[in-house]
């Protein structure tokens, strides 16, 4: 293995990530115009796993799978919990604040990948920690919790999850040789299924079938879904849980400034100082880590 040719290739796979989803917090918004949440979200993650499966089919990659109780919490969490919190969250709240509160991910990744990875929390982190900590009570403001409140505190447990999921991913890699396609593939149909069951069980208007609507539902199953989460769990195999997180700083600035300027969704002084403290937060973990991945490296 290329000590060179990993970062480079994790480099890319994170860019091309932060690219998709970061504008995609401007669709699932808009979406929700024409249709239930829940069942746009059942939608994108079964046609997400059918166009894995159709690339496993074409590539000739074998589809077995191991340890498939884990690869069934793994879809329930990464792809059934996550994918419903988020487009939830989105009803009332705006694509920029929820990307930013969903994307304090790596803040919850960092105490859960030390219980269980044994990855130690040292120098720069702890600091971080405490800024994005004051960063997230700013952006949140529970002394002045409006109508948004709900959907704040929706955005919050999905990034909980997140981190859970990509934690319980980088564990399940180092007990277990899995192909990376064929556990994308399998963990999102679990996942879907279950959003399916949600959506069947939970009352919803009728879609409305639009161009944005088969548009936004191409662009989430296509890229959004089937690619990130393959990119996704890519970066999981080749960085460290923390790493991970901390490298995907640009997906939430890339969401804030679409729903600015596609939205034209402003944040109040108080949100905007709580957006930067975290974004600051997450950039001084990041320059900690490549220092010291520099270092050791020599």
């Amino acid at each position: 293995m290329s000590a060179s040719g990993t970062p480079r290739l994790a480099l890319f796979a994170l860019g091309l990530l932060s690219l998709i989803w970061g504008y995609n917090w401007v669709v699932m918004k808009q979406v929700i115009q024409y249709v239930d949440p829940f069942d746009f979200s059942a939608i994108r993650a079964a046609l997400g796993a059918a166009t894995l499966f159709l690339v496993l089919v074409l590539l000739r990659r074998p589809m077995r799978v191991g340890a498939v109780r884990q690869v069934v919490l793994l879809g329930l969490l990464q792809t059934a919990a996550f994918t419903a919190l988020i487009q939830w969250a989105l009803v009332a709240g705006g694509a920029g604040k929820t990307a930013v509160l969903v994307y304090t991910m790596p803040f919850w990744v960092i105490p859960m990948a030390w219980w269980a990875l044994g990855e130690r929390v040292r120098g720069l982190q702890w600091a971080s920690i405490a800024i994005a900590g004051g960063g997230l009570v700013l952006v949140l403001q529970p002394w002045a919790m409006g109508g948004s409140g709900f959907s704040n505190l929706l955005a919050v447990v999905a990034g909980i999850t997140w981190a859970a999921s990509a934690v319980l991913a980088k564990r399940m890699r180092q007990n277990h040789a899995f192909d990376l396609l064929a556990l994308t593939a399998w963990q999102m149909l679990f996942g879907a299924l279950a959003l399916c069951v949600v959506a069947l069980l939970h009352p919803s208007r009728p879609i409305d079938p639009t161009p944005y609507f088969f548009g936004a539902l191409f662009f989430n199953a296509v890229f959004a879904t089937g690619l990130a989460w393959l990119l996704w769990l890519y970066v999981l195999q080749r960085l460290s849980a923390g790493m991970a997180g901390l490298s995907a700083l640009g997906i939430p600035l890339i969401g804030a400034l679409a729903g600015w300027i596609e939205l034209g969704e402003l944040p109040n002084t108080v949100e905007l100082a709580g957006m930067a403290l975290i974004v600051g937060a997450l950039a001084m973990m990041s320059m900690w880590q490549l220092l010291q991945t520099r270092r050791l490296g020599g």
